[in-house]
């Protein structure tokens, strides 16, 4: 966190906090200002105590956003003010449907040296409209998020609350170097597809300290779909991830679906979920390609939920039918220890791919207790790796000597 030189109000551009003015020229006209004067050291663009409506706009370098205590970024409701962009390189089209995307509430593309913080003020996407476009299948195109960051590097995020987004809260993609710390993001549980954070073909990522309760995953690293993925070649790498706590229907911790350009070298530990789904899920399929490989997941507590673990080959959907069947992703290299859980109904289920087995699987002091008095066994299929003082007792392809040696730097 660095301090600026110059700050600005919203309020100094004609911006008006009464919930109803929309104020999305103000914005536009703030930011302009602070990328066109190029003061040294950058410049806090800061919202004060109030309502402000707006429709999307973009970040610049060497910028600011403060919302102070009592102030929120309301989102317009009205689907003529939300520009269509192009899809993602990496994914081929909007996630959700052909063609282009919604613009994201926030947007910035090719920026550095950005914080976005306050006093824990608001930013309210008002998703309430875009989920019901989905359920009633009257979307025309992809959802926008409440933050995107595209191509960018040195960013901050921090002591903000993001509140019912209408599609993923934070998703920086092709960015490195970026913090994610004491944030709060909110939406109802039965909220479609409002994921909290997924950092996606980006390297250099923290996030930590944080409290998500959302409609899906909690925190998801993904890192392109299919075919596109695998032309794009960018994969996800460097990742923390620390002392999260949250609740979902879908996971706390996801890895995927959408792997496409490989997530490598993540480092997970300190998580609490509860009133979830999956406590942790790492999901690939055929026709992903891509890699998933050196990742570590250390002192995790869950309470009621439905899987404790999955790490599954044939999860997610494809863009098209133009994905290669014989792309088949690699999975090696999972350590999974120091895991308690209650009142979890299924312990784990490990389901690799015929032709692309998962390897090197290690699991390590992971208790994963059922509320009932008769023990869930695991499942397993095409898998090798170990299991060691696991409880439930762990699938036998885990258990086999073949496999002893995943474990070994653990012990």
């Amino acid at each position: 966190m660095k301090s600026r030189p110059e700050t600005i109000s919203i309020a100094d551009f004609g911006g008006v906090g009464d919930g109803r003015k929309l104020n999305t020229n103000a914005f536009k006209e703030a930011i302009f200002r602070i990328q066109h004067l190029h003061h040294a050291g950058g410049t806090t663009l800061f919202i004060p105590p109030g309502v402000w409506l707006t429709g999307p706009f973009n970040l610049t370098s060497h910028m600011t956003l403060f919302l102070s205590q009592g102030a929120v970024i309301k989102a317009s409701q009205d689907v003529e003010r939300w520009p269509l962009i192009d899809p993602l390189p990496s994914y081929g089209r909007g996630r959700e449907l052909d063609g282009g995307r919604y613009m994201s509430l926030i947007h910035g593309d090719g920026i550095q040296d950005v914080i976005i913080t306050g006093d824990n003020g608001t930013i309210d996407g008002q998703g309430d409209m875009w989920w019901n476009m989905w359920r009633q299948r009257t979307l025309p195109f992809t959802r926008p998020n409440i933050l995107e960051l595209m191509h960018s590097t040195d960013i901050i995020i921090s002591n903000v609350v993001f509140r019912n987004s209408p599609f993923w809260n934070i998703h920086p993609v092709y960015c490195s170097y970026l913090v994610v710390r004491n944030v709060t993001i909110l939406a109802p549980h039965d909220s479609p597809n409002t994921d909290g954070i997924d950092p996606d073909s980006s390297s250099n990522v923290c996030i930590e300290d944080s409290y998500i309760a959302t409609g899906d995953d909690l925190v998801a690293i993904k890192s392109g779909w299919d075919e596109y993925g695998i032309a794009y070649g960018r994969p996800s790498s460097g990742i923390t991830i620390r002392r999260v706590t949250g609740s979902s229907p879908f996971a706390g911790i996801a890895v995927g679906s959408e792997t496409s350009g490989g997530v490598e070298n993540v480092w997970i530990e300190n998580i609490t979920i509860f009133n979830s789904g999956f406590g942790i899920h790492i999901k690939t399929n055929v026709g992903r390609g891509g890699y998933i490989r050196n990742i570590t997941i250390t002192d995790v507590k869950m309470t009621e939920v439905r899987y404790g673990l999955r790490i599954a080959g044939d999860v997610g959907d494809h863009p098209d039918d133009k994905f290669n069947p014989n792309a088949l992703p690699a999975v090696s290299g999972l350590m999974i220890k120091n895991v308690w859980g209650e009142e979890v109904q299924q312990p784990g289920l490990i389901k690799g791919i015929k032709n692309s087995p998962f390897t090197g699987i290690c699991l390590y002091n992971v208790k994963l207790l059922n509320a009932g008095s008769r023990e869930v066994p695991w499942k397993c299929t095409d898998v090798s790796g170990s299991a060691l003082v696991v409880q439930p007792g762990a699938c036998s392809e885990l258990t086999s000597t073949t496999g002893s040696s995943a474990c070994s730097t653990t012990i």
